[in-house]
C-alpha cells in the first residue's frame, strides 16, 4: 500500500497556490499551500508577479512529492487555476513582460465599454455566452500589450506579439509552459471559454472577435481536451517526468469534483469569490438575466463538450479578508463565524462587498462597496454578520437570475471551498435560498475535480461512476426561517445593491 499510485492536484488560486495528492478513493493523503502577494496598484486594479505563482505552485508541488515519497508515486497531474488572470511572456526566455492581470481588475473596463458602444454586446454574448465586461481575459492580453504595467518596460510588445515572439496564457498554460520546459502552450475549452475570444459552439478561436478585442492570433494557445495528455513535466523539476493530465478552470473543476455530472446538478464554491454553476448537459444555455453560459469540460477528443450556466460573485471570501485586513477587526478568515455569532441578527445593517465593482446578474464594473443601516447601536459582530449575509445574499441573486432563466429551482445545493467550513454561512445561504444546502466530506473539490480529470485520462479511475460514488456528505443545513423572514431580507438588500451601484465614474478610479 505504501508504494500505492497517486494523483498530484496542482490548485493555483487568487491569494496562495497549493498541492494535494489522492488516492484511489479521492482521499487527500499529503497537502502543501503557500500564499503569494497581491498587488493593488491602482483604485479597482489587481495583479500579481506570474514568477511568485510560478515559484509558489513549484514549492508546493516539491514538498507533496517529498511527502508520498518521491515522483515514482505520481502517476499523473491535474491543474486547476483561477481563470481569467492574464499573463503574457516571451517565447524564447519563458520570461513575462508584464505583472499578470488579476480576474478581480477592473482596469480594462473602457474597454469593454468602447465595445459595447459600437453595438458588438450582442455578438459577443451569441459566440462566448458571456457579457462584455472586464472580468475575463481578452481585453486584459491587449490592455498588456498596448503598454500594461509592465515587469521589464517595453514599447514594442504589440509589435513583438504580432511577430509570434510572444505567448500568451491563462495560469493554466503558464504552469503548463514552465512545467514542461515550454515544450507545450495549450489551454483547455474550460479556460479559454472564459476570453470573450472563443466561440463555445464551435470549440474554436474567432478571429473576428480577435480582431475587434485586439488581439493577435499567433500569441494565443491550443486547445485541447480537458481531461488529455498534455505532456510532461521536465525531468529535473521533480526527478522524474510525469504526466500532465487535465487542465481546468477552478469552477468547472470543483463542479466535477462535486460529481455533478448531470444536467440540473448545481454548485456552489465560497473562495475570494462566490461561483455558482448549474450543469446543462450538452446545451450552451443564453441568459437572459445577468448570468454566463460557460463550457464545463470536454472529456476526450472528438467528445462533445459540456456546458454551465454561472453566476460569479466578485467578493465572497474577499469581504471576510476585507474585515480582517481593512478593518481589523480579525486576526484570522476562520475567527469570522465566532464574532458573527455574537448577535442574532446584523440589526439592519447591509454590507455590499463590491469593491471591485459588482459581478453576476449586475455585471456593474463602477459599483463600490457600500454600508447602509449603521446606528450608534452598531459594532462589529453586527459588521461581520453582514458580511456573511453578503455572501449568502449575492448567491441568492445568481440563484434567482438561474431560475428567472428557466432553470428549476435547486433542491439541494452543493458547497465547497475554503468558507464552506463556516457552519453560520451555511445556515445564512440555507436560510436565504429556502433550500438545503450539503457540504461534503471533502472541501477541497477543485483539487479534486483536477485529480480525477487526470486520473480519468489516464484510466486511474474508469468512468463518472466510479468517480461518482466517492462523494460523501459531511453536514446537511435546512432553512431555519420563514418565506416573510425572506422576503423582507432579500428586498432590504437590493435596496442596498442599488445604493452601490454606479458610483464610480468610467476611469475615475482606475488612474485614466
Amino acid at each position: 500500500m505504501a508504494d500505492a499510485q497517486l494523483i498530484l492536484a496542482l490548485d493555483q488560486g487568487t491569494t496562495s497556490s497549493r498541492a494535494i495528492a489522492f488516492d484511489r478513493e479521492g482521499r487527500a493523503v499529503a497537502t502543501a499551500q503557500q500564499p503569494f502577494e497581491q498587488r493593488y496598484p491602482e483604485p479597482g486594479h489587481v495583479t500579481h508577479d506570474p514568477e511568485a505563482i510560478w515559484a509558489s505552485q513549484l514549492a508546493v508541488a516539491r514538498s507533496v512529492v517529498a511527502q508520498v515519497g518521491g515522483a515514482r508515486r505520481i502517476a499523473a497531474i491535474g491543474i486547476a487555476n483561477q481563470r481569467e488572470t492574464t499573463i503574457v511572456w516571451e517565447r524564447d526566455t519563458g520570461r513575462p513582460v508584464a505583472d499578470a492581470i488579476v480576474w478581480q481588475s477592473r482596469v480594462t473596463a473602457p474597454r469593454c465599454d468602447a465595445l459595447g458602444a459600437a453595438g458588438l454586446e450582442p455578438l459577443f454574448r451569441e459566440r462566448t455566452g458571456l457579457p462584455l465586461d472586464a472580468y475575463f481575459s481578452g481585453p486584459k492580453i491587449a490592455q498588456i500589450l498596448d503598454g500594461g504595467p509592465t515587469l521589464r518596460p517595453s514599447s514594442d510588445l504589440r509589435r513583438r506579439a504580432e511577430r509570434g515572439e510572444l505567448a500568451f496564457g491563462t495560469v493554466d498554460a503558464f504552469l503548463l509552459w514552465r512545467l514542461t520546459g515550454g515544450q507545450v502552450h495549450a489551454t483547455d475549452p474550460s479556460n479559454a471559454s472564459r476570453t470573450l475570444l472563443f466561440d463555445i459552439h464551435r470549440l474554436a478561436w474567432d478571429d473576428e472577435l480577435l480582431g475587434h478585442v485586439g488581439v493577435p492570433r499567433v500569441v494565443l494557445p491550443e486547445v485541447r481536451p480537458t481531461s488529455g495528455r498534455f505532456g510532461e513535466t521536465s525531468a529535473a523539476l521533480f526527478g522524474r517526468a510525469i504526466p500532465i493530465a487535465a487542465l481546468a478552470g477552478d469552477q468547472q473543476a470543483a463542479t466535477f469534483g462535486q460529481a455533478a455530472f448531470a444536467a440540473g446538478q448545481a454548485k456552489n464554491t465560497y473562495g475570494t469569490g462566490a461561483f455558482l454553476l448549474l450543469n446543462t448537459g450538452s446545451r450552451a444555455v443564453t441568459s437572459g438575466h445577468g448570468l454566463l453560459s460557460t463550457v464545463l469540460w470536454q472529456l476526450g477528443a472528438g467528445e462533445p463538450a459540456r456546458y454551465a450556466l454561472e453566476g460569479s460573485v466578485f467578493a465572497a471570501g474577499a469581504a471576510v479578508q476585507w474585515l480582517r485586513d481593512g478593518l481589523r477587526a480579525i486576526d484570522s478568515a476562520p475567527e469570522v463565524e465566532a464574532l458573527a455569532s455574537e448577535v442574532s441578527d446584523s440589526g439592519g445593517v447591509y454590507l455590499v462587498p463590491a469593491f471591485t465593482g459588482l459581478g453576476a446578474p449586475y455585471w456593474d464594473p463602477y459599483a463600490r462597496g457600500t454600508i447602509v443601516g449603521l446606528t450608534r447601536g452598531t459594532g462589529l459582530p453586527e459588521l461581520a454578520r453582514a458580511t456573511l449575509e453578503s455572501i449568502a445574499l449575492q448567491v441568492g441573486d445568481v440563484v434567482e437570475a438561474m431560475v428567472a432563466d428557466g432553470a428549476p429551482r435547486p433542491t439541494e445545493l452543493r458547497v465547497d471551498g475554503g468558507a464552506a467550513a463556516n457552519d453560520l454561512l451555511l445556515q445564512l445561504q440555507a436560510d436565504v435560498l429556502g433550500v438545503q444546502v450539503a457540504r461534503p466530506r471533502v472541501l477541497e473539490t477543485t483539487a479534486l475535480g483536477a485529480a480525477y480529470l487526470a486520473g480519468l485520462a489516464i484510466g486511474f479511475w474508469s468512468d463518472l461512476a466510479e468517480i461518482g460514488a466517492h462523494w460523501s456528505l459531511d453536514r446537511r443545513f435546512e432553512p431555519a426561517i420563514g418565506p416573510e423572514r425572506r422576503r423582507r431580507l432579500v428586498t432590504d438588500w437590493r435596496r442596498a445593491v442599488e445604493r452601490a451601484r454606479g458610483w464610480a465614474a468610467p476611469g475615475e478610479e482606475l488612474g485614466m
